[in-house]
Formats: C-alpha cells, structure tokens, sequence
C-alpha cells in the first residue's frame, strides 16, 4: 500500500512510524530534512530520486513530491471496536453500501476532526481503506478506527445489544436534524447515495434523520450528508 502526499505521510511519520517501510522524496522537496531525520530516529528506509523518476512512480496522482511504501490498513476486529466504543463514548458510524473512495476519505477526515468516531464496513459490496482513501482522508486514517463485518446486519444488532441507539439518514420522512433529540450511546447508518440504506436495516432504526433541503432537486454527497450529522452527534454529545 502507499500514501501519496505531505500530509498523509507526515501524519504517518508521527501517528505510527513503525508501519512506513520505505519514503520516497523528490529531490528539492522542502520537507525532505524533516523527513530524512525522522526516517533515522525509526529506521525507515528514505530516497531522493530525480522529479521525472517521481512522476514515473505516481502517474497520474497528485503526489505533491513524496510517497511512502506502508502495511496494509489495519482493521480492528468489530468485538474489540464494539467494546472500545462503549467504553469510551465513541459514536459509531455504519456505512451500508458506500463504493467512492474519495468519499469513504472525504468521511474520515471530518470524523478525525471531530473526534470519538469510529467507522463499521461490511465486507462486502463496499469500499475498502485504499492508498485513494488515505489520500484523501490526509492522515485521518490514523485517528479513525475502522471495522468490517460480514454481516452489517448483525453488527448493528449487536451493538444494540450493547445499549447503542441507532439513527440513520434518510432522504425525508424523517426527524429533521435540526430538531432531532439523540440518545448515547448511538449508531449512525448512513446508506449508499444510490440506493440509500436497504430495508433490512431501516427495520433496525431507532430515528430516521433528514437533512432539510431549500433545493429539492440538488442533493448531498454521502461525505457531505455525513459531515453534518456528525456534527450534530458531537454537539449533542458535549451537551450531556
């Protein structure tokens, strides 16, 4: 797996080093003493190459001059995750049927923002954590716990067993999210922006929440849907 840009590799570098195997820097780079120094403190293999070797290398992907050859994303088994939420208030998201990467990182960077998140993806027909989503999250990946599960079914179930309340987005009909009380601890589902959330999990939702919309027409991406009911989670969270 690799990370691509300044960002995402420097996070790395200070979150957990011990997962980076090799850096590469284009020559020139502004941060490649920084780098450099503390590729030596955690005995990380480091290169300078040419820029044309450095476009070879990246293609088409804006790599702003440096990549890093890592571990594969490491997933943390969903009993652990379940337990580790409870214990320390942390609010679950279920992403039923998410493809984009670009919105799986998009998602994972608000939720590092905002703290005391952490993600659950089904196994299958779903995005996975990519070199695209590390990309985009820019870093985030090392503050946000993610899951997956074979069964998403299951899993919500299972964390209601645990006392999770559990909300999910829909497309009207639901409590309006400027006007929704919340429970904790809580799940929240959010669907694909096709199909939105199947009716197996409906079935499972304690509150349906819905953003409102002045233009009915226009419609948010799932990373954006996200990010404001996330929001709303930790501004009612630091209320309690």
């Amino acid at each position: 797996m690799r990370l691509y840009g300044k960002n995402p590799v420097i996070e790395r570098l200070k979150a957990n080093p011990k997962s980076i195997r090799k850096i590469l820097v284009e020559e020139g780079h502004p941060d490649a003493g920084y780098v450099r120094k503390k590729a030596a403190q955690w005995n990380i293999g480091f290169c300078q190459i040419p820029p044309t070797k450095m476009l070879k290398l990246t293609r088409d992907i804006h790599s702003q001059g440096i990549l890093a050859d890592v571990e594969d994303f490491h997933y943390v088994p969903y009993e652990d995750l379940l337990d580790e939420a409870a214990e320390k208030n942390m609010s679950l998201l279920f992403l039923d049927g998410l493809k984009d990467p670009q919105n799986l990182g998009a998602i994972m960077r608000s939720l590092a923002c905002l703290g005391r998140f952490a993600i659950v993806l089904p196994r299958k027909d779903s995005v996975d954590v990519t070199d695209t989503v590390c990309r985009v999250a820019s870093g985030a990946d090392n503050h946000v716990p993610v899951a997956k599960t074979p069964n998403l079914v299951a899993a919500i179930s299972a964390a209601k067993k645990k006392g999770f309340w559990i909300a999910g987005a829909v497309v009207g009909a639901g409590e309006s999210v400027l006007d929704v009380q919340l429970q904790f601890p809580l799940g929240l589902v959010v669907g694909s922006e096709q199909k939105g959330i199947r009716e197996i999990i409906l079935n499972q939702l304690d509150k349906r929440i819905t953003i409102p919309m002045q233009q009915p027409r226009l419609s948010l991406n799932a990373a954006q849907a996200t990010t404001i009911l996330c929001y709303e989670i930790t501004r009612q969270k630091e209320k309690k």
